[in-house]
Formats: C-alpha cells, sequence, structure tokens
C-alpha cells in the first residue's frame, strides 16, 4: 500500500547512514511525495536519488551518459540531485513532485544533447536531472512489423534486437549508436537509409508520453497535434517521452559498405565539388557521406606535412556488383573498385558505419549502449541548396587547418526525404536541400582552452554564410546551437527573439510549435534554454 511505501521510505531516511541524506526539506518532500506517487514495488531509494554532496556515486552517474566534456568543467552548474527511475510511474512522479515544490526538471535519455541541456542548467538553479537509463526495454514485433521501444535504450540496442529476431528488417535512425532513442527521435534523427525510408521519426507510429499534469498518453490520449510536435519538434518542451513504437523497414540481407579517402593533393577539392552536384541525384539506395579532417601525411622528399582528407563513406541497400554499375554511372569520379566494397549484413553495416569500433567487431559491441571516447567540444549546423565552388571549397580548406582537432561530416539528402512534405513533421529540412553540414571543433586539454575553439568554430561559421542556406538559415535541433540564442533568465522571453532559433531549426513550423505548447503546456513547466515558448497568458 502506500502508506507501507510511506513507512519504508522514512524508515531509509531516519536509519540508512550510508544515504545521508540531505536535511534540506524540499529534498525531503520530494522523496515523500514520490513514494505517495510511485509503484515503489520495485524502487530501492539507495538506486534511484543520488544527492550532490552526500552520494559517492552522484558524479559516476551524472558522467556516465554526458557525452561534452565542456558541460562536465567544474565551472558548470551541477543538479542538486538525480533521480534514475525504474518504472513509467517514477517519471510520472517526478513531474508530479517537482511541479508541486517547484523543482526545476532537466532530463536526459542519453546524454548527447551538443549543449548540455539534458543534465545543465544555466538559467535556472537549482535544477534536478530525472535520467531514464534504467528504462531501455526493446520489444520487437514481426509479425506487425514495429516495435515499442523505451526512451532510454540506445540506436545501438534497438538495432541490435531488431536483427535478433530478424536479418532483413532494419529502423533509419542515428549513425551515432549510443544515443539515447528517447531524445534522437524528438529531433528527427537522420541515418544512412534517410535516402530510402525518410529519418526516424518520419516512421514511428504511436509513443508515450508524460505530460505536464503527469498523466500518461498515448498516441490517442494526446491528439495528432501533440504527436506531431514531439516527432521533430526538439526534446524538453512538451513532456517526457516515455516510449516511441516505431514502424521497422525492410533491408537486404546483403549490403553494401565502402570508406574511399581522398586528399587535397589526390584532387580532394574537385571531387568534392562533384560529389555536391550528384549526391542527392543517386539511386536512393545509395547513401554516401563524407568526413572531412586534417591529417598529417609524409611527401616524397620524407617531409611531414598536414593536409586535408575527404573520406566518402557509404551504405548501398544491395550488393557490390549493383553498386559499382551505380556508381560507374552516377559518380564514376570516386574511382570505386569491387576491392573498396564490402559485403555484409545490415547489423554489421550498423558496427562499420558508426566508426567508433575498429574492424570486424562483432554486433554484440551494440549492447555496451555508452561511449568510450569522449571530448569537449562545439558545433554547428548548416544545409546547402547550391554546390559550394572550388574557390570556396578552398577558401574552408584554409581556415580548417588553422584548428587543432576539427571535423566536419557532410550528409547528404534528396530520395525519400525530398518527397516529404516541410510540415509533415516539425523537421522542416527536405526538398531541395543537397547536404547537411556539421561542424565540431573537439579538445582535450581542459576548460582554459574554450574560449578559444569555440571562437575558431564562430568564424568558420560566419565565413560559410554566402554558401549556406538563406532566410533562414536552416540549423538541425539535434545539433542544438546556443549561439543561436536563448530564453532570458527570468523565463519571459518574447515569441520574437525566440523565433530567431525557432525559424532556423523549424522554418514555418516554429509557428505550429507554439502553438502546441501553449494548447498543452501553458505555464512553461517544461523548459530549456531553447525550448518552445507559449504564448503568453491573459490574464
Amino acid at each position: 500500500s502506500k502508506f507501507m511505501a510511506l513507512w519504508r521510505i522514512s524508515i531509509l531516511v531516519l536509519f540508512l547512514p550510508f544515504l545521508q541524506l540531505s536535511a534540506s526539506s524540499t529534498l525531503d518532500n520530494f522523496i515523500k511525495c514520490v513514494s505517495l506517487n510511485s509503484d515503489l514495488s520495485t524502487l530501492p531509494l539507495s538506486n534511484t536519488i543520488f544527492f550532490t554532496s552526500n552520494n559517492s556515486s552522484f558524479t559516476s552517474i551524472l558522467q556516465s551518459s554526458a557525452q561534452n566534456l565542456r558541460y562536465l568543467f567544474p565551472s558548470s552548474p551541477k543538479p542538486e540531485f538525480i533521480f534514475t527511475p525504474l518504472d513509467d510511474s517514477h517519471v510520472q512522479s517526478a513531474v508530479i513532485c517537482s511541479k508541486q515544490l517547484g523543482i526545476h526538471l532537466r532530463f536526459r535519455s542519453g546524454g548527447h544533447d551538443y549543449e548540455g541541456l539534458s543534465y545543465v542548467s544555466g538559467i535556472e538553479t537549482p535544477f534536478a536531472v530525472v535520467d531514464l537509463a534504467n528504462l531501455r526495454s526493446v520489444s520487437v514485433d514481426i509479425a506487425q512489423n514495429t516495435a515499442w521501444i523505451q526512451a532510454g535504450a540506445t540506436v545501438g540496442e534497438v538495432y541490435y534486437r531488431i536483427s535478433q529476431k530478424s536479418r532483413v528488417r532494419g529502423f533509419p535512425a542515428g549513425l551515432c549508436t549510443t544515443l539515447g532513442i528517447g531524445g534522437h527521435i524528438t529531433g528527427g534523427a537522420y541515418g544512412s537509409m534517410m535516402r530510402k525510408y525518410g529519418l526516424a521519426a518520419d516512421n514511428v507510429v504511436d509513443a508515450r508520453i508524460v505530460d505536464v499534469n503527469g498523466r500518461i498518453l498515448n498516441r490517442a490520449g494526446m491528439g495528432e497535434d501533440l504527436f506531431w510536435a514531439i516527432r521533430g519538434g526538439g526534446g524538453a518542451s512538451f513532456g517526457i517521452i516515455l516510449w516511441w513504437k516505431i514502424k521497422l523497414v525492410p533491408v537486404p540481407a546483403t549490403v553494401t559498405v565502402f570508406t574511399v579517402s581522398r586528399t587535397l593533393e589526390q584532387g580532394a577539392t574537385k571531387l568534392l565539388y562533384r560529389w555536391q552536384q550528384v549526391v542527392d541525384k543517386l539511386d536512393e539506395n545509395l547513401f554516401i557521406r563524407v568526413l572531412i579532417q586534417p591529417v598529417s601525411i609524409t611527401t616524397n622528399r620524407n617531409i611531414t606535412k598536414r593536409t586535408i582528407s575527404t573520406s566518402y563513406q557509404a551504405l548501398f541497400l544491395g550488393g557490390a556488383n549493383r553498386l559499382l554499375q551505380v556508381m560507374l554511372k552516377s559518380f564514376p569520379e570516386l574511382g570505386l573498385t569491387r576491392k573498396d566494397s564490402v559485403e555484409m549484413s545490415w547489423i554489421e553495416s550498423v558496427v562499420y558505419i558508426s566508426t567508433s569500433y575498429p574492424s570486424g567487431t562483432p554486433s554484440e559491441v551494440l549492447l555496451q549502449g555508452k561511449t568510450t571516447s569522449k571530448a569537449a567540444f562545439k558545433a554547428k549546423s548548416d544545409f546547402v541548396r547550391n554546390p559550394i565552388p572550388e574557390t570556396g571549397l578552398e577558401g574552408f580548406w584554409a581556415r580548417f587547418l588553422e584548428e587543432d582537432t576539427p571535423l566536419t561530416i557532410w550528409t547528404p539528402y534528396g530520395g525519400m526525404m525530398s518527397r516529404i512534405p516541410e510540415s509533415a513533421i516539425p523537421f522542416p529540412h527536405r526538398k531541395g536541400i543537397i547536404f547537411m553540414i556539421q561542424y565540431l571543433s573537439l579538445w582535450f586539454d581542459g576548460e582554459q582552452s574554450t574560449e578559444r575553439h569555440v571562437n575558431w568554430i564562430r568564424k568558420l561559421y560566419d565565413y560559410m554564410t554566402p554558401y549556406v542556406s538563406k532566410y533562414p538559415r536552416e540549423a538541425y535541433v539535434n545539433y542544438r546551437d546556443l549561439d543561436l540564442g536563448i530564453i532570458n533568465k527570468k523565463n519571459n522571453t518574447s515569441l520574437m527573439e525566440a523565433s530567431v532559433w525557432g525559424s532556423k531549426y523549424f522554418k514555418n513550423n516554429f509557428k505550429r510549435l507554439v502553438w502546441v505548447k501553449t494548447k498543452v503546456d501553458p505555464s512553461n513547466f517544461f523548459r530549456h534554454e531553447q525550448s518552445i515558448p507559449p504564448l503568453p497568458q491573459k490574464f
């Protein structure tokens, strides 16, 4: 009973010395409130609530899935406590109790938010984090061609569980396998099958969400407006995603991958210009992205030189012989050979394309769930509608070589992405986009060099202005960029201010997102630095 549950909680609070609970009445009240609003049959308190100054597990839990070390530096604000639910009802209670007690919440599924917004608040303190890492069930129904997946599962876990049920089913989500699927899909979620099947969010058929009143709503319960908004409208504005129901897609028993690299000395500039001219028009079964970074080479005179490497990494939904025919017809300039082309299963291609693992790593690695390499970084994004001329590329190379560890990834569009209307879901970057650019600066020398690296990427972004989309200059919401603007600390940001970043992420869909927000969360309980604002309330 709830009475017995509350009694158990009270005994734990009073007599378990290893917890060393804070005397704060707010925290005590949160614990009591959770006990009254949860199913506590699966809630061992010592494993689910961690306090900042009193529990040795706090730091490891905070850092466990946080990807950007820039937001783990000592100067970054830390949550008062982290709550790690084991059941959907615990998430409900977190919303109900934080609302009652006036505690500002952040919540994360995978910790990949580029600006750390799922575990850091720069505008409101104190705050708490709800970490969904324990909620990672994946239930695949091959007969219905669907799967129910919990928000805390990683992309890699989802792929692996699907592959265990069928070698000829897959799902078109991200290329980074340690992403938490909950937040990933809220931004749209692109991957190597996007030109064939669209985004992950385009292939969601139902969901379960905790709303501002602590109710768990499925698609029928939330209505089509809210269901539209959560599929690409950005995370943490409308509620907490508990589950997605996804539609599986067919994949061949054999797919083909390749990686072909060219340096500037090998004609990389002309080749990349040609790639821009053809990549969105290729067979939609073929996805070729370009990873660009500085490398050191040794010249004929035994001199070490820093140059640019462009690596063309591809997935083809079919066999190598058919791939070679497509490439010979559409992109012969790359010079792809049969030796370059490696046939494998779709799940093996997931491991290959993630670039995180050595060649031949078994697919079981996808169950590890967390990345082993982390860095401090700053990122930005752009969308390109017209090929960047060779002179523009040469200027880009010069600036790129000024940075220590830069990386840029150019992702192709076209195919299905061009056929889905801009307003189908909030993600608007569709017809007319040739490719998307992700810019990254990574560093490993601590907080002291942050300003230098951030200034470099801002200057590179400024340089690219003439070559990318305009009015608005579009940006991808899953590559969150606070340089585009933030809500002010008084939480009374005007719609005009918010539309600066809102129009870049969502174009005309921003207006409908504001309308939905006003309808479902008029008091703006779910908020962060770039959340969707509600219309001002009339008194």
